[in-house]
């Protein structure tokens, strides 16, 4: 049935939800890309330019990532990309069924996991938030495009040298953190943003275990959750990292106790917030928030 309503045209891209949302150039003739995340989708729009036309397939910062479901307009979108980044380690799974339901559409896909050789083993999958990532990205974009659009080269080429020299203040404020702040001990509910923290120095006290089951959607073993309660109640850490996509009532009681007990929270999210974010500056608040709330005591929830 995928097959059949993609071959025929019947598909209809909307804005509702499950449905992409579209960024980016429209010039005519433009490539059609894909993000399966809109941090991707935004990294191949900077390389793209005016030459791209890129659709995100999750986009919205008050959903939960891991629990989307792709609807009708989504295959048709991801079926007419010539170029696709997802990220792979059954993040956003979804992706591989469509593709295969459209293979053979010499579409050039850019698996996240993949590029960075991760196994499948890999615990964490929020790959965005690894300080490296993002320049092997946009270099494997520049690639993939400049293969359909050779005369464009040295413009996605261009680009990229941009992007580079643009996460510099990132990679700068992840050092300085790490200098001034060593060893920092923080709490959070899920590893959305350890990678980040483990880069600016972090010693994340939070048990793995307790991480990865809600992440998961499991219940946490109670002594888990014991010792989460303990280590906001004792305020043992400075910041409180907390995923704001993804919440339940285990997750409110943590957050409740942390405001209880006076520590600062800093709120991450697994898709691009917005209006206002790119993927650089979006990361450089991420790590301005951490800084406020160790060497101030203030809180940012929100971004």
């Amino acid at each position: 049935m995928l097959l059949g309503l993609i071959a025929s045209g019947l598909i209809l891209v909307g804005c509702g939800p499950g449905t992409p949302a579209s960024t980016g150039s429209r010039s005519a003739g433009a490539i059609v890309a894909v993000g399966a995340e809109n941090e991707y989708a935004d990294v191949i729009g900077q390389i793209g330019g005016r030459y791209v036309r890129v659709s995100a397939i999750e986009s919205n910062p008050n959903a939960d990532p891991h629990s989307f479901e792709a609807s009708p307009s989504v295959a048709g979108v991801i079926g007419s990309a010539r170029v696709v980044v997802q990220n792979g380690l059954g993040y956003d799974s979804f992706m591989n069924d469509i593709e295969a339901a459209t293979a053979g559409s010499g579409r050039r896909v850019i698996d996240v996991q993949k590029l960075l050789g991760l196994p499948d083993s890999t615990a964490n999958p929020h790959l965005w938030y690894m300080p490296g990532t993002m320049a092997l990205v946009a270099a494997a974009v520049a690639r993939d495009l400049a293969a359909i659009e050779p005369r464009h080269a040295a413009y996605f080429e261009a680009n990229v040298a941009g992007f580079d020299r643009s996460l510099e203040p990132w990679h700068a404020a992840l050092a300085d953190f790490a200098r001034r702040f060593p060893g920092t001990p923080v709490a959070t509910t899920e590893p959305v943003g350890d990678y980040m923290l483990e880069a600016a120095g972090c010693d994340d006290v939070s048990p793995l275990t307790l991480q990865s089951e809600i992440m998961n959607g499991v219940d946490p073993a109670p002594q888990d959750v014991t010792l989460e309660n303990g280590l906001l109640s004792g305020r043992r850490v400075r910041v409180f990292v907390y995923n704001q996509q993804v919440t339940d009532s285990l997750t409110a009681d943590f957050l409740a106790q942390a405001r209880r007990s006076g520590v600062p929270v800093v709120g991450v999210y697994e898709t691009m917030p917005a209006p206002g974010y790119d993927y650089q500056s979006w990361m450089l608040a991420e790590v301005r928030a951490l800084e406020k709330a160790v060497a101030d005591r203030v809180s940012t929830e929100r971004l």
